[in-house]
């Protein structure tokens, strides 16, 4: 009960968030639809933080108020107890994002946006792995990018083996029954019902980034849920629309974002094919750090 309670509570907080900044509107002048949209995710993380513990008191208010009415549950103190109908709350299942997805340090880090120079050197390392990837895919190499920017954060959050080392997870891929490599463990966000909730759970772990590439481009291939993102070429709102179709996110806003993500990543693409010094000079895992992750999707075993 308490965890149903907790969820209404980041539900209302959520809506409410979204009034107050739609009674804001955007910047006239500097606004944009990326910066609406990491708004949207700081909002989303914002308002899981607001309702955990004590919270703003809404949640235990429920409580009391389910508890007058006879229903037993988890007390105003946070004491768990067991529902009349015997049935765990539901968590959903979700994955994490990668090099993020980031996880390791505490999972209530957030961080702030990522630089143009960071977006650049993410896209600088990826593009020529991405540009393999995509014609095995038929997807136009820079959705693959944007897909890896937006679950790793542009590769500054991953999750962290045991001993603290990267993953190298780019897509948040889950780890299966048939999975015999390394694991990462992690918390991360995923939405249920419309409602966005932190769950924790195993995650691959990578010798390289191009290996979860690699595992990226089999499981999209080998699993007919996927079909419809395949060979969208450049229309990244179907290749989105495909892999959410597929059960790969649970966001509802998830096309949204890739879509928006893949248009900063045509520009950095420009800048870094334009760049004298390369495309794959410099080293990610070297130079980003490692932080906890909120992403967003949901990955099938395997």
């Amino acid at each position: 009960i308490r965890t149903v309670a907790q969820q209404f509570e980041s539900m209302f907080t959520r809506m409410m968030l979204k009034s107050m900044r739609d009674a804001v509107g955007p910047d006239p002048m500097f606004g944009s639809d990326q910066e609406q949209m990491y708004q949207g995710m700081a909002d989303d993380q914002m308002s899981i933080q607001l309702s955990k513990g004590k919270g703003l008191g809404l949640a235990d208010m429920l409580i009391r108020q389910l508890q007058k009415m006879g229903v037993k549950g988890a007390d105003p103190s946070g004491t768990s107890a067991t529902a009349d109908t015997g049935t765990a709350p539901a968590t959903g299942s979700k994955a994490a994002a990668a090099y993020s997805s980031t996880q390791r340090a505490s999972p209530t880090t957030t961080l702030s946006a990522p630089s143009d120079a960071t977006q650049t050197t993410f896209v600088r390392y990826l593009w020529p792995q991405a540009q393999e990837a995509g014609q095995l895919l038929g997807v136009d190499p820079r959705h693959l990018v944007a897909q890896a920017a937006l679950e790793t954060n542009w590769g500054r959050s991953f999750p962290a083996d045991s001993a603290g080392r990267c993953s190298n997870n780019l897509f948040g891929m889950k780890v299966s029954a048939a999975w015999s490599g390394g694991t990462a463990t992690g918390e991360t966000q995923e939405f249920q019902g419309g409602i966005a909730t932190t769950t924790s759970a195993q995650f691959k772990a990578y010798a390289t980034p191009a290996q979860s590439l690699q595992d990226y481009v089999a499981l999209l291939r080998n699993n007919p849920r996927y079909s419809a993102a395949l060979n969208t070429g450049g229309d990244v709102q179907a290749f989105a629309a495909g892999l959410q179709r597929g059960g790969y996110a649970t966001d509802p806003d998830y096309a949204s974002k890739l879509a928006a993500v893949a248009d900063s990543v045509a520009h950095k693409v420009n800048d870094a094919l334009a760049s004298s010094a390369g495309v794959n000079d410099l080293k990610l895992a070297g130079t980003l750090p490692i932080t906890p992750s909120t992403g967003t999707l949901q990955r099938p075993d395997g």
